[in-house]
């Protein structure tokens, strides 16, 4: 007889809720599905960063980061309409939301864009998706989701690494052969307008704002439906970056061509709101440590189709 791990059965919980697996063969067949569903999203985002890399040197991150949220997020509205879901209802739902729109909407495709300019597909996507660390400790505070052993000596070696990465290459190497910073090293102004000319750096912002958002999405979901509240904190976050980009960029769209603007569909459609959907509706229920843990597929996906493109 066919059985079925405890793990695999809370991952179809979180997909099709209610269902307490009762019949050992149906939750075999659903399993593959389920288990697709929970690698579609970080796919479409590794894929979607490749596309967003081919349009840059044509239109400006500004404009591109908008694109990608206010489109999708009508998108996801209308899917919620057609499958019955509730618009939100009470100030504090608009609040959460708002809030929500803010820190993974704005902030999150801002950086995401202005960091895909300096770096490359692929160690962009390494510094995004470091945001699994910071949504194992917030949610280890807030939710009291537990840690192992393993779980911090992952943590650690995490943390390092993407210091590693984050960081100029020249203070690294300055402390590591002189045991002391780079000359003419300063602080204050200079040390934020040198961190925000450094790709990686945006992208590790980018990834900080994505985990605020991953886990306030728990409590959105506690005044309002998941899949409405995903669409609407996208246009809500999306407003903003057009209206940045009006004012400090220029020639959006004169060089866009056909094969550009099928990228930044298939970022949009693919690539957020059915990317988007998904993760937020797994994150409002399951295991928030858990689920960000799959992001580390991201990258893999990023530097394997951007070698190939």
């Amino acid at each position: 007889m066919c059985t079925i791990s405890e793990s695999d059965r809370t991952i179809v919980r979180s997909i099709y809720p209610g269902c307490f697996l009762m019949d050992s063969k149906l939750a075999t067949q659903r399993l593959p599905f389920s288990l697709l569903l929970l690698i579609a999203p970080f796919f479409l985002w590794g894929t979607a960063m490749v596309a967003m890399k081919g349009v840059i040197p044509n239109t400006t991150p500004l404009f591109m980061a908008g694109v990608r949220l206010v489109p999708a997020g009508l998108l996801v509205l209308l899917a919620g309409i057609v499958m019955g879901r509730p618009q939100p209802r009470g100030w504090l739902a608009w609040l959460w939301i708002s809030f929500f729109a803010l820190v993974d909407g704005a902030l999150f495709q801002g950086f995401l864009a202005e960091g895909l300019v300096r770096t490359g597909a692929g160690l962009g996507s390494v510094m995004i998706d470091s945001q699994p660390l910071a949504v194992a400790l917030m949610a280890l505070w807030l939710f009291g989701e537990k840690i192992g052993l393993w779980g911090w000596l992952g943590l650690a070696l995490g943390v390092t690494g993407i210091s590693l990465l984050g960081l100029p290459d020249e203070w690294i190497l300055a402390v590591l052969q002189n045991h002391s910073l780079p000359e003419g090293w300063q602080g204050g102004a200079h040390l934020l307008s040198d961190l925000f000319q450094n790709g990686q750096w945006l992208m590790l912002l980018a990834a900080l704002s994505m985990a605020v958002g991953t886990v306030v999405m728990r409590y959105v979901s506690h005044h309002a439906d998941p899949v409405t509240a995903t669409g609407w904190h996208m246009i809500l976050g999306g407003l903003p970056l057009f209206a940045l980009s009006s004012q400090l960029e220029t020639a959006q769209i004169v060089h866009l061509d056909l094969l550009n603007w099928a990228a930044m569909g298939y970022s949009t459609v693919f690539g957020s709101a059915i990317a988007y959907g998904l993760f937020f509706y797994f994150a409002a229920s399951g295991s928030l440590t858990s689920l960000s843990s799959l992001t580390f597929l991201t990258p893999v996906f990023a530097l394997m189709f951007g070698n190939l493109f």
